[in-house]
């Protein structure tokens, strides 16, 4: 099989090639070069791959995508429709996203935010004890990030739930599935984290219908997809007090434009999209292993269906 590598956003692209090629000895892998002729490559591993790809890569059977969402792939002009595109299920991508987590529930739970504050002011003065009853997680999205989150969060004794749209099970968590159980899944939810698939379905899901059916005094933690989140609602939640603060790591528009209010707001932290980054060796190993059974005819998971788009 021959494999290219075709990433707008990494700097560093010969040290993937290297590794892939040095977990795949039988295999030829190859950097895409703009411009070059035409090829026979069979697979490619992409990020935000130029429409020229497609062009010049006509042999094209199987996509790995360096990300566990595939909604901007899905959109990228000339992406033949018969080529199968697998997403990355991990990367080491999940325990970074549930330690982002953790951390901002952390920074409002136990007072940290606050502590940094008075900090600043020379002030001391110690905040209320924090009871982990008063801060149920619900985690939408139930997938291996989804359920990473939740394990973590239930080791240490917050009460959590997850929702999906099955409604599929994640050990010590309380389970929701569909939207007749949405409702519910909000009303027992004081710190929402959303790692869903941005969908047809779930674009704008963050909207104030949601932030209405949340626990007073909520907390949201974004770490999927800006367009999941109706920015001008997420504001007037905070206006109003509805919402006590958000973390946000992904927006409709990156980087995020320098005039956006969401750089000043006070109770808005962000971050540049970050909260989960595929390590190189743990992607390479995953996809090497996938690559290794579909030469040998085996199916492989995270295979991506493009109706649900997950």
């Amino acid at each position: 099989m021959d494999v290219i590598f075709a990433s707008r956003q990494d700097k560093q692209p010969q040290d993937w090639v290297r590794a892939l090629q040095q977990a795949l000895p039988s295999v030829r892998v190859r950097l895409w070069e703009p411009g070059a002729a035409s090829g026979a490559a069979q697979a490619a591993i992409v990020w935000e791959p130029p429409a020229e790809l497609f062009q010049r890569e006509p042999h094209l059977k199987y996509l790995f995508n360096l990300g566990a969402g595939v909604d901007a792939l899905l959109q990228t002009p000339g992406l033949p429709p018969d080529v199968t595109i697998v997403r990355m299920e991990d990367g080491g991508m999940a325990d970074q996203m549930a330690e982002y987590a953790l951390y901002y529930l952390l920074r409002e739970a136990r007072g940290f935010g606050r502590y940094a504050g008075q900090q600043r002011q020379s002030r001391w003065h110690r905040l209320g004890g924090m009871q982990r009853e008063q801060w149920p997680v619900g985690i939408m999205g139930a997938g291996r990030i989804g359920a990473q989150v939740a394990t973590l969060f239930a080791a240490l004794n917050y009460p959590v739930a997850v929702w999906s749209r099955t409604g599929r099970a994640v050990a010590g968590a309380e389970a929701f599935g569909g939207d007749s159980s949405f409702g519910a899944f909000l009303a027992r939810t004081r710190v929402l984290v959303n790692v869903l698939p941005l969908t047809a379905e779930t674009q704008g899901i963050l909207c104030q219908h949601t932030f209405e059916q949340l626990r007073p005094d909520a907390y949201l933690i974004n770490m999927a997809r800006g367009g999941h989140l109706v920015e001008s609602d997420l504001l007037a939640a905070l206006e109003s007090g509805r919402l006590r603060g958000a973390a946000l790591d992904a927006f409709v528009h990156e980087p995020l434009p320098v005039s956006h209010p969401f750089w000043t707001h006070p109770r808005i932290q962000l971050t540049p999209h970050v909260a989960g980054i595929s390590l190189m060796e743990q992607t390479v190993h995953q996809i090497a292993d996938k690559i290794r059974a579909l030469t040998r005819g085996e199916t492989v998971s995270g295979v991506v269906d493009r109706i649900r788009q997950y």
